[in-house]
């Protein structure tokens, strides 16, 4: 048992600096310290100067610059991102970066005192402020801090060597990981060694030395338990504190020039985001000689920090459903492709190679095709990388190579000669109204509160008119003054873009933009949350007055549309949770006896952060409502964004084939589930395909969430008239 001590007098309490190191060894080590910020500064002066000659981003990511370098403190200093799906990463990441940046200020004011000392020497008056209650406090924090930061590292040891977390590993793992996670944990452990080597060395017993320092003191108990004494201790420690000095100088040496640059550029890479990234995408010139990714250096300077801030922790691949399924495609390993091959042309010169292409480059034709859009991808990362943005602009070369799919091409030429991706005639795109008992008003000839934009899907595809012709009674029995375009509505060509077709999707959003001018309305309503988004957040960003010369281009409309956000758009759940609210449809005790899970498509939950209204609604109908494991922003997609609706891929098995499997298995109801709830066309088509190639069929129906509130209305009508019915034969014949 130890010696009660008492608490270390304070006034006086220091320490010498460099104990046990002469004046000349003290000299070359800051000749060493010298020579290494030198090298620090100008690797980073590299660095910067790199993207300073890469090409122009398309919009300012410097503006606010002040708020933009205070919200990224609090996200960096908070480690928000790193707890994302992932708590003990996160505590891991956590006490490594305050661990880190506690040793760094400590070193920093270790330096400020030793110099305050030579200048007030000189000034004939010697003095320093590392003294007293301040020393103390410093020894405990530095202790405290320094513990978590060891305690940190042991776990990412324990993660990547002992349990070899699957996503910390890929082809692009190498020296730098190794050297990054080893060379933080030999410096905290080493500066503890020091610590207990200091405290050994020392003429006093061992716990009336410095009790403030706790693990310093533990350190030199457990030295001296294997026969460390004063002299031993005297003897090692000048190596010991060489090894460790010369080690802190390889590490900051090579922060530009490494992983640890990570540091830095994550921190740029978050200053520099694009908070609506991925919701909406650069456009590209109306110029025909505008290149997208013929060579590396088409990329921006964003797209080249957006590859230097990547610290491969495999976030990203964990939760790609395209990785998941089998598909040639890990996120973290397309920019980390990129970078690579932007490195090896600025180191030697190397042999040039196509960017992406069927074959033969950087990046092959089949990885981009298996992009779904989902953005789970940039909902993980970290560090803010902006996957999508770079994606797209692969998918827009190999568009414009003509390196797609066929399914794809006649996907392109039905929407350029009819305006819908199934090539059916426009004047059947209303047809689905005609098996209803009353009219939809044409938008085209009256006003109307909601401008409804049906869609492709819910005008052309069978199960989908059901969902259309479901929410067109909600509106009705909620006497809702909405209409459609009919013939003059085409598709909004949010896919299209995402696959890489550009100048189609401006053509698509000129002519239906042209078709909303003509109409009288308050707001615009969609059944499709990808129509929702880019009519909310990409329509308003196009300059139509860039490609008014275009003969393609056959619209009339001067610079943006709705750039102030003056027309409200709606996903239809929104505006129909409204009219529940309010009591316009009468659900209340509302009781449908179905246990169901719901599904959060990604345009609405991930995109645009609406996950209760479809929630509220399931509820209002009296239904049991069970989560999924994965769900709101952490949702599994479908399959069906990017293009992948219309195309044909080799997987191990479809993501709605896994995420049916998921609802049957995983939820707190497990089997009990018999209803899989959506709110998108999409995602109808693909579990409807899901439910026959995995064998579903028998187990679990796919519905909308518009269905289940129809039938909601259904029963409560049928109540009310039995109700009304059953008064009616019992009353009393004289009444």
């Amino acid at each position: 048992m130890l010696p009660v001590v008492p608490i270390q007098a304070t006034e006086g309490a220091t320490r010498k600096t460099f104990w046990l190191i002469s004046n000349s060894e003290k000299v070359l080590f800051y000749f060493l310290a010298t020579v290494t910020v030198f090298v620090f500064a100008y690797g980073t002066y590299q660095r910067f100067a790199r993207y300073a000659r890469g090409t122009a981003d398309w919009f300012d990511r410097l503006d606010g610059l002040a708020g933009r370098i205070a919200a990224a403190s609090k996200i960096v200093a908070s480690n928000e991102k790193q707890f994302n799906r992932d708590l003990v990463g996160g505590l891991m990441h956590a006490f490594i970066l305050w661990g880190f940046l506690t040793l760094l200020i400590a070193t920093t004011i270790l330096f400020i005192d030793e110099w305050y000392r030579v200048f007030t020497i000189a000034m004939g008056d010697r003095q320093s402020f590392w003294v007293g209650d301040f020393y103390l406090s410093y020894q405990l924090v530095t202790d405290a801090l320094g513990l978590l930061f060891v305690v940190g590292l042991s776990v990412a040891l324990w993660r990547r060597y002992v349990a070899r977390t699957d996503r910390l590993h890929g082809k692009h793992t190498d020296w730098e990981d190794d050297f990054l996670v080893w060379s933080l944990f030999l410096l905290g452990a080493g500066g503890f060694l020091l610590e207990g080597l200091r405290i050994v060395g020392s003429t006093e017993p061992i716990v009336t030395v410095e009790p403030v320092s706790f693990v310093g003191t533990a350190t030199a108990l457990g030295l001296a338990a294997l026969g460390v004494g004063t002299s031993a201790a005297a003897t090692i420690y000048p190596i010991a504190w060489w090894s460790h000095a010369l080690l802190a100088f390889l590490f900051i040496a090579v922060i530009p020039y490494a992983k640890p640059f990570h540091m830095i550029s994550s921190f740029a890479n978050v200053v520099t985001r694009d908070e609506k990234a991925g919701v909406r995408l650069p456009g590209i010139p109306s110029d025909l000689d505008a290149t997208n990714a013929e060579s590396i250096d088409d990329f921006s300077w964003k797209d080249m920090l957006d590859q230097d801030a990547c610290t491969k922790c495999g976030r990203c691949s964990s939760v790609c459903p395209a990785k998941a399924s089998g598909r040639p495609l890990d996120p973290r390993d397309v920019i980390l492709d990129l970078k690579q091959y932007r490195e090896s042309l600025e180191r030697e010169g190397g042999e040039t190679k196509d960017i992406v292409a069927d074959g033969g480059g950087v990046i092959d034709a089949t990885t981009m095709e298996s992009c779904m859009s989902c953005m789970a991808c940039m909902d993980a990362c970290p560090v803010e990388i902006e996957h999508l943005k770079s994606f797209t602009r692969l998918n827009r070369q190999l568009t414009d190579q003509g390196d797609i799919q066929p399914s794809m091409q006649d996907v392109f030429q039905n929407v350029m000669q009819k305006g819908n991706t199934f090539g059916d005639s426009p004047g059947a795109r209303g047809d689905w109204t005609e098996e209803l008992a009353f009219d939809v008003a044409d938008a085209r000839e009256t006003d109307v509160e909601y401008l409804w934009y049906v869609g492709d899907y819910p005008s052309y595809d069978d199960r989908n008119k059901k969902v259309a012709r479901s929410l067109a009674r909600i509106f009705e029995h909620a006497d809702v003054e909405v209409g459609i375009l009919y013939d003059d509505e085409v598709y909004d060509g949010n896919d299209i873009r995402r696959v890489g077709e550009e100048f189609l999707y401006v053509e698509q959003a000129g002519t239906l933009v042209d078709s909303f001018s003509e109409c009288s309305f308050e707001k615009i309503v969609c059944t499709d949350p990808h129509s929702y988004n880019t009519f909310k957040n990409e329509y308003p960003e196009i300059d139509f007055e860039e490609f008014a010369d275009d003969p393609m281009m056959e619209f009339e409309i001067d610079g943006y549309w709705n750039e102030d956000g003056d027309v409200e758009v709606y996903h239809w759940t929104q505006a129909v949770e409204e009219l529940v609210e309010g009591d316009a449809l009468g659900l209340e005790g509302t009781e449908l006896e179905y246990t169901v899970t719901y599904h959060d498509p990604c345009h609405l939950g991930r995109y645009n952060d609406e996950y209760e209204a479809p929630r509220e609604l399931v509820r209002a109908t009296g239904c049991s409502l069970h989560e999924m494991p994965r769900n709101r922003a952490n949702s599994f997609c479908c399959g069906g964004g990017g293009g992948g609706l219309w195309m044909e891929m080799d997987e191990e098995e479809k993501p709605s084939e896994e995420r049916l499997r998921e609802a049957l298995e995983d939820t707190d109801a497990g089997g009990a589930v018999e209803k899989f709830v959506v709110a998108c066309p999409m995602c109808m088509t693909m579990y409807e395909d899901g439910r026959k190639t995995g064998g579903f069929e028998e187990d679990i129906e796919i519905v909308d969430v518009a269905e289940l509130i129809v039938e909601a209305l259904e029963a409560k009508d049928a109540t009310a008239a039995g109700t009304v019915g059953s008064g009616a034969d019992t009353a009393p014949a004289d009444d």
